[in-house]
C-alpha cells in the first residue's frame, strides 16, 4: 500500500460487472484505488486505464498482479477464467474480492478451497452483494436475535423483466437462483441438503427451449423447506422477496421499495429495471467492507467454503431440473479454515 494506506486494486475482467466495479472504486468508495486493469480486450483496458490516473492495462492478469501498485485483487471476469486468476492471485499472497461464481462447478471450487488452505489463512471474500443489502441484513439480524423464534420456512421471489440471448435452464439455476442458494444458508446458518424442481407451464415470453417459471425446492439439514418462485421473462421489471416463516412470527423484506404514489387515478410505485439498480448499494457496501477489511489486514465474508457449497447446490439443482427428481447435495467435510 502506498504511504497514505491507499489499496492499490487490480481489476480482472472489465466487462459490465468489471466497469462498474472500476467505477465504484474510483468515484464511489474510499481508501483504495485502481493500480491496473486487464481483460483479454486490448483497447477496452487501454481506453479504461487512460481515464485513470497511475493506472496500467494489461491482457494477462498475472502481469497485472505483479504490477508494483497492485496490493489486492478484483476478479470480475467469467466464471470460468476465475480458478486461473485465484491460483495467480494465491501465488503471490493477494487478497482476493471474487465475483460470483467462485467457480462454475464444484470440483474446481474445491481445487481452489485446497489451495487456500495451503496457504494456511483466508485471502478470499466470494462476491455474494445480498449479504450486504440492506434489508437483508435486517432480516438476518431479526433471526440471529431470535425475534420470532425458530426460522421454519423460507419463501423466495427472484423476477426478472427478460433473459439475454442464450440464457438456458442451466443458467437459471447458476445465474439466478445461485443468490438465494447464499442466503438460505447464510440467513438459515444451515446447509442445503436436497433439491427439487418444478416447471409450471411456461410463460408465452420466454424463449424457445427455456422452461420459466421454475419453483425451487431446497431442504435444508435442520429440516427447513425453501422455496423460491423463479420467473426470468416477467416482462415487467425486476423483483426479488425474503419471507421468513418463524416459530412465532413472520418477517418480509422485499416488498416496499421507494416511493409509494396516489396521482391521476392510480397509485403505486417504480419497479427497479435490473439487479444492478436494485442491490447498487449493497454493490457499494460489499467492496468498501472488502476494502477496509484488507487494509486491516483481515478477510471477511462469505468465503472459498460458501462459493464450494453454491457451486454443489447449484451441480444439484441442474440434475433436479433436468430429472424432476429430488436430488441430494453432495459436499466434503468442512475445513477447520472455513469453521
Amino acid at each position: 500500500m502506498t504511504s497514505h494506506g491507499i489499496l492499490g486494486v487490480a481489476v480482472i475482467g472489465t466487462g459490465r460487472m468489471g466497469a462498474d466495479h472500476v467505477r465504484r472504486i474510483n468515484d464511489v468508495i474510499s481508501g483504495a484505488r485502481v493500480a491496473a486493469v486487464s481483460d483479454i480486450d486490448a483497447d477496452r483496458v487501454k481506453h479504461l486505464a487512460d481515464g485513470i490516473e497511475g493506472c496500467s492495462p494489461y491482457t494477462d492478469p498475472a502481469a497485472a498482479m505483479d504490477d508494483p501498485g497492485v496490493d489486492a485483487v478484483l476478479i470480475a471476469s467469467p466464471g470460468p477464467a476465475h480458478e486461473a486468476a485465484l491460483l495467480e492471485a494465491f501465488a503471490r499472497d493477494l487478497p482476493v474480492l471474487c465475483e460470483k461464481p467462485l467457480t462454475p462447478d464444484p470440483a474446481s471450487a474445491l481445487r481452489v478451497l485446497h489451495a487456500e488452505q495451503q496457504l494456511g489463512h483466508r485471502r478470499v471474500q466470494v462476491g455474494f452483494m445480498r449479504r450486504y443489502d440492506t434489508d437483508y441484513l435486517h432480516l438476518k439480524a431479526l433471526l440471529a436475535q431470535g425475534a420470532y423464534g425458530r426460522p421454519l420456512m423460507l419463501h423466495n421471489k427472484h423476477r426478472n423483466a427478460d433473459t439475454p440471448p442464450g440464457f438456458t435452464n442451466a443458467m437459471m439455476i447458476h445465474d439466478s437462483v445461485v443468490h438465494e442458494i447464499d442466503v438460505t444458508r447464510w440467513l438459515l446458518e444451515e446447509e442445503i441438503t436436497a433439491v427439487r424442481v418444478l416447471r409450471p407451464a411456461p410463460t408465452g415470453k420466454a424463449p424457445e427451449g427455456l422452461s420459466d417459471p421454475q419453483l425451487i425446492l431446497f431442504e435444508t439439514a435442520a429440516g427447513q423447506v425453501v422455496d423460491t418462485e423463479l420467473f426470468v421473462n416477467c416482462g415487467f421489471g425486476y423483483q426479488v422477496s425474503c419471507e421468513a416463516v418463524c416459530e412465532g412470527g413472520t418477517a418480509r423484506i422485499g416488498d416496499d421499495r421507494g416511493v409509494f404514489v396516489n396521482t391521476a387515478g392510480k397509485w403505486g410505485g417504480a419497479i427497479t429495471p435490473g439487479f444492478v439498480e436494485r442491490f447498487e448499494e449493497a454493490y457499494d457496501r460489499q467492496v468498501q467492507r472488502w476494502v477496509d477489511a484488507t487494509r486491516r489486514g483481515e478477510v471477511e465474508g462469505p468465503s472459498c467454503w460458501d462459493g464450494y457449497a453454491a457451486a454443489a447446490v447449484c451441480e444439484a439443482g441442474v440434475r433436479a431440473q433436468a430429472s424432476g427428481e429430488r436430488v441430494p447435495v453432495e459436499l466434503t467435510e468442512r475445513p477447520a479454515l472455513y469453521r
